[in-house]
Protein backbone atom coordinates (compact mmCIF):
# COMPACT_ATOMS: atom_id res chain seq x y z
CA UNK A 1 0.00 0.00 0.00
CA UNK A 2 3.17 2.30 0.53
CA UNK A 3 4.45 2.01 -2.84
CA UNK A 4 0.48 2.60 -4.18
CA UNK A 5 -0.18 5.62 -2.60
CA UNK A 6 2.76 7.42 -1.51
CA UNK A 7 2.67 10.89 -2.50
CA UNK A 8 -1.11 11.27 -2.53
CA UNK A 9 -1.26 12.43 1.05
CA UNK A 10 -0.97 9.17 2.36
CA UNK A 11 1.66 8.46 5.17
CA UNK A 12 3.11 5.11 6.54
CA UNK A 13 4.83 4.88 9.62
CA UNK A 14 5.79 2.11 11.72
CA UNK A 15 6.24 1.13 15.16
CA UNK A 16 8.72 -0.96 16.19
CA UNK A 17 8.29 -3.18 19.84
CA UNK A 18 11.09 -4.90 19.76
CA UNK A 19 10.20 -8.49 21.18
CA UNK A 20 13.61 -9.76 21.79
CA UNK A 21 16.85 -7.69 23.00
CA UNK A 22 18.86 -7.12 20.05
CA UNK A 23 15.15 -5.51 18.06
CA UNK A 24 15.70 -2.66 20.80
CA UNK A 25 19.06 -1.78 18.98
CA UNK A 26 18.67 1.13 16.58
CA UNK A 27 21.44 -0.32 14.04
CA UNK A 28 19.66 -3.86 13.93
CA UNK A 29 16.84 -2.32 13.08
CA UNK A 30 18.25 0.04 10.67
CA UNK A 31 19.62 -3.23 8.74
CA UNK A 32 16.83 -4.86 9.12
CA UNK A 33 14.94 -2.39 7.31
CA UNK A 34 17.34 -2.09 4.79
CA UNK A 35 17.34 -5.98 4.32
CA UNK A 36 13.46 -6.02 3.86
CA UNK A 37 13.46 -2.67 1.51
CA UNK A 38 11.16 -0.55 4.41
CA UNK A 39 11.35 2.86 2.85
CA UNK A 40 8.89 4.45 4.85
CA UNK A 41 9.44 5.49 8.71
CA UNK A 42 10.06 3.19 11.53
CA UNK A 43 9.33 4.43 15.24
CA UNK A 44 11.62 1.96 18.19
CA UNK A 45 9.20 1.96 20.94
CA UNK A 46 12.11 0.68 23.19
CA UNK A 47 10.32 2.39 26.19
CA UNK A 48 6.38 0.79 25.52
CA UNK A 49 5.20 4.20 25.40
CA UNK A 50 3.07 3.82 21.89
CA UNK A 51 2.25 0.09 22.63
CA UNK A 52 1.18 1.79 26.30
CA UNK A 53 -0.45 4.55 24.57
CA UNK A 54 -2.77 2.26 22.17
CA UNK A 55 -3.27 0.00 24.79
CA UNK A 56 -1.65 -2.49 22.27
CA UNK A 57 -2.11 -6.34 23.08
CA UNK A 58 -1.00 -7.97 19.71
CA UNK A 59 1.20 -8.04 17.40
CA UNK A 60 1.35 -7.10 14.39
CA UNK A 61 -1.81 -4.87 14.55
CA UNK A 62 -2.33 -2.36 11.81
CA UNK A 63 -4.32 0.99 12.19
CA UNK A 64 -5.61 3.04 9.49
CA UNK A 65 -5.83 6.86 11.08
CA UNK A 66 -7.34 9.70 9.62
CA UNK A 67 -5.95 12.90 8.31
CA UNK A 68 -8.02 14.29 11.64
CA UNK A 69 -6.10 11.72 14.09
CA UNK A 70 -8.86 9.27 14.59
CA UNK A 71 -8.38 6.06 14.14
CA UNK A 72 -10.61 4.58 10.92
CA UNK A 73 -9.83 1.19 11.05
CA UNK A 74 -7.56 -1.49 13.32
CA UNK A 75 -6.86 -5.18 12.48
CA UNK A 76 -4.76 -7.53 14.43
CA UNK A 77 -2.35 -10.20 13.14
CA UNK A 78 -1.79 -11.04 9.64
CA UNK A 79 -4.34 -10.06 6.53
CA UNK A 80 -6.99 -8.31 5.93
CA UNK A 81 -5.11 -6.41 2.98
CA UNK A 82 -8.21 -5.93 0.71
CA UNK A 83 -10.74 -4.49 3.49
CA UNK A 84 -7.35 -2.04 4.84
CA UNK A 85 -7.34 -0.78 1.56
CA UNK A 86 -10.71 -0.05 1.25
CA UNK A 87 -10.95 1.71 4.03
CA UNK A 88 -7.53 3.56 2.94
CA UNK A 89 -9.39 4.29 -1.14
CA UNK A 90 -12.30 5.83 1.19
CA UNK A 91 -10.69 8.17 3.25
CA UNK A 92 -8.80 9.51 0.55
CA UNK A 93 -11.94 9.85 -2.26
CA UNK A 94 -13.14 12.31 0.05
CA UNK A 95 -14.66 14.28 2.36
CA UNK A 96 -14.71 12.52 5.78
CA UNK A 97 -18.36 11.87 7.59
Amino acid sequence: MYETYKGDDFTVISVHYPEFSYEREYDNVVAAAERLGVEYPIAIDNDRLTWGAYHQRYWPTRYVIDKNGRIRYQHIGEGAYEETEAVIVQLMAGPEP
